[in-house]
């Protein structure tokens, strides 16, 4: 167990390194996740069990990745057609920091509505519509993560965490928000607070208009293609909530839907236009490594869950604090390191209904720090992980950038909850 937790952190810190080592973080990943389990599968006196733990983690897996591909597939394909660049004609904002707020508030709200990181996948499109200067896009986007953390961690539907909570009866769908949602403005406007002195006096430069010969449209089909994507995109939620399938599922039959439509839009084009804005074509873009990457480091954490390394660390938790609140902190800042699906699924074993019945305070307080502790790191949740795969961010810059005030506002959310419920007086 030592060894492989060894092998674990190593890995890690060869992923926060890319840039320094010049080896592909999605490289790195993939090898970890794979490693991990080949030493497991070696050191294990039970071959079988093992196994089936595998096949369990890959089948959570590959719903993630699925639903991953299709998001990034339906964000991309309105993106070629030029959709959003109607929000870059809308939004009329001048100064960077009304359009920090603005676009960090819009990610907020819809990713309680969508989900934190369909939410993410959305917003990388948008704000490469405003700035192209590398520095101001990653400093975007890291607000981006903490908004679609924290806007999730209120919203049953928000993030898998809240999903998991909400699905197993721990918690109600008034109760997760009225007790979450303060919390969660805290944790996102105290950041954006601080960071509205960075561009004081900054206006924002005009982009020129994206200009594509190849790809002709006329700006009523690329506003139809816009319209139909965040319908599609909004009705996965509706599908979830109406079929009880998972995700995934819904985002596939959106992204089907999609397909279809487009295909009969674009039926009467010339073959090369056509080609160009079909689905075929457009998957063909999507950022793969970005993909194997994130499946790389969920095999990881995978293994770590399995070999019952998770365990014994919730358990030396349980034992070190008598106070749950201190428990759940330290649990979402591991999150930021260990994904916090299995942290959460750990902590749902651990303590029984009997113990903690549905709607106490255990389990609100446990689905805002899962929820928005990630934010620290940014390969500490699906929506850090999707950024950074999609800009390229690098792990060193968004840790002496970002992660301070991630983890101001995750306290500043803390204390918040903590004054609701009268602890702090």
């Amino acid at each position: 167990m030592a060894t492989l937790a060894l092998i674990f952190i190593l890995g890690y810190v060869l992923i926060a390194l890319e840039h320094k080592i010049k080896i592909d973080k999605a490289g790195t990943a993939l090898f970890l996740g794979v490693l991990l389990w080949l030493l497991l599968a070696l050191q294990t006196e039970d071959l079988p069990g093992t196994l089936h733990h595998l096949k369990e983690h890959f089948e959570d897996i590959a719903e993630i990745l699925f639903f991953l591909l299709g998001a990034m597939t339906i964000v991309e394909l309105i993106d070629s057609h030029n959709g959003f660049g109607i929000i870059q004609r809308v939004v009329r904002i001048r100064s960077k920091t009304g359009l920090l707020w603005t676009l960090s508030v819009l990610t907020f709200f819809l990713s309680a509505v969508l989900d934190n990181l369909t939410t993410t996948i959305v917003m990388m499109a948008i704000i490469k519509k405003f700035m192209t200067k590398r520095e101001e896009l990653w400093f975007f986007a890291g607000f981006i993560i903490i908004a679609a953390n924290a806007g999730g961690a209120w919203s049953p539907i928000g993030d898998v965490t809240t999903i998991m909570l909400w699905n197993a009866g721990h918690v109600t769908t008034g109760t997760i928000i009225t007790e979450t949602f303060l919390p969660s403005v805290a944790c996102l406007l105290v950041p954006l607070a601080l960071a509205s002195f960075k561009f004081r006096g900054v206006a924002v430069e005009p982009l020129q208009e994206e200009f594509n010969e190849i790809q002709p449209l006329k700006e009523k089909e690329s506003n139809l293609i816009l319209l139909l994507g965040v319908i599609l995109l909004l009705m996965v939620p509706v599908f979830k909530a109406v079929t009880h399938l998972p995700p995934f599922m819904g985002m596939l039959f959106s992204l089907s839907i999609f397909w279809v439509v487009t295909e009969i839009i674009h039926r009467k084009k010339p073959t090369d236009i056509r080609h160009r804005l079909t689905v075929a074509a457009t998957i063909q873009r999507i950022d793969t490594p970005s993909i194997l990457f994130f499946l790389g480091i969920l095999l990881a954490v995978a293994s770590m869950e399995a070999n019952g390394s998770l365990l014994v660390l919730g358990e030396t938790l349980e034992s070190s604090f008598s106070d749950f609140h201190m428990t759940n902190t330290l649990l979402g800042l591991l999150s930021a390191i260990i994904d916090n699906v299995p942290l959460v699924a750990g902590a749902m074993g651990m303590y029984s209904m009997e113990v903690y019945p549905q709607d106490h305070e255990f389990w609100t307080f446990l689905a805002y720090c899962a929820g928005t502790g990630g934010s620290v790191l940014i390969i500490g949740s699906a929506a850090g992980v999707a950024a950074m795969g999609i800009l390229k961010i690098d792990f060193v810059w968004y840790l002496k950038r970002i992660a301070w005030l991630a983890l101001v506002g995750y306290l500043s959310g803390i204390v918040v909850f903590l004054l609701l419920k009268d602890h702090i007086m």
